[in-house]
């Protein structure tokens, strides 16, 4: 397999195992470009993937060769180290936008998020059309919470691809979560017409129902997302739902399911002290305060989210 090739499947590789993470890029094709208006995504003309003639004996491609056994072992600064060198080796090279984005995911993956906006807008500098670079770079500036240029990125992937749901999903939170629920409806409704039967929507409105407290709806719609495609994310919505309307052995199930997926995950265990908290368990409660703030959580939310 070229280098490029096997360097890209171990990203894959590193991606699923860092659930949530940035999408990879193997290539930037036309599943990353933009779609011309009126033209549904299956008529898209494949041009194939904007990939550089391979020649694995030059300096660039052992270098990426060098990256991807760093990559297999999880050892992402001297990953970056060699992705860094393949790009000074050949700095017109064509790949470049590729390695320059995955350098960008290596170091969110180790928190140096400020050297990752900067690797993902080089590499949108070169393909300024790569949807897959503009929603990476859009959820960096959410985990910084420049929410502002997180809009103007998913705003900007809307424009180039008007069958792009991811976008408008995120764009319909953001919106939600600063009170403009009219805005995120409109923007939900977007994906069921684009998807009558996207996960995206019935999760969108899930959301929304469940900030307004239609948690028996908001349980429903959850629903129809878990039997396809369970999270513990979902599971976690639908267990506070089911907190909220008292369904306790429900909620229970819920929350046992999802630490089964994410056991390291600080908000179950504050959904769990909720639980308990109905059920008058309260050591078990304190128990569980203690695992969500040793996993991150601030007393001070805990006790606001428990009062509530």
């Amino acid at each position: 397999m070229p280098c490029v090739a096997r360097l890209l499947v171990a990203l894959a590789v590193m991606l699923t195992w860092q659930q949530g993470g940035a999408q990879v890029i193997n290539s930037i094709g036309d599943e990353n470009m933009k779609v011309e208006q009126g033209m549904k995504p299956q008529q898209k003309k494949a041009e194939g993937p904007y990939i550089a003639d391979l020649d694995t004996e030059t300096p660039y491609f052992q270098y990426i060769d060098s990256a991807q056994t760093y990559i297999y072992s999880h050892d992402w600064p001297v990953a970056e180290q060699w992705l860094m060198r393949a790009v000074k080796a050949d700095l017109d090279n064509p790949n470049n936008s590729l390695l320059l984005s995955n350098i960008a995911t290596l170091q969110r993956y180790q928190g140096k998020l400020a050297d990752a906006v900067k690797n993902y807008s080089l590499a949108i500098d070169m393909t300024p059309h790569a949807v897959t670079l503009l929603l990476n770079r859009a959820a960096l500036y959410v985990e910084m919470d420049s929410i502002v240029r997180a809009e103007d990125d998913f705003g900007r992937v809307c424009e180039l691809d008007p069958y792009n749901t991811e976008a408008r999903y995120s764009l319909g939170v953001l919106a939600m979560e600063r009170g403009d629920t009219q805005r995120a409806e409109d923007l939900f409704n977007e994906i069921k017409r684009i998807n009558p039967n996207s996960g995206l929507y019935h999760e969108g409105m899930g959301l929304l129902h469940k900030r307004n407290g239609n948690h028996a709806r908001a349980a429903e719609l959850f629903t129809q997302v878990i039997k396809v495609q369970p999270s513990a994310q979902l599971l976690a919505h639908r267990a506070d739902c089911y907190l909220a309307m008292k369904h306790l052995n429900d909620a229970a199930d819920d929350i046992r399911t999802a630490l089964e997926m994410t056991p390291d995950d600080p908000y179950l265990y504050l959904l769990r002290a909720k639980l308990n908290k109905l059920r008058f368990q309260r050591d078990d409660m304190n128990h569980d305060i203690d695992t969500a703030v040793s996993l991150g959580l601030s007393r001070d939310y805990i006790n606001q989210a428990l009062n509530e």
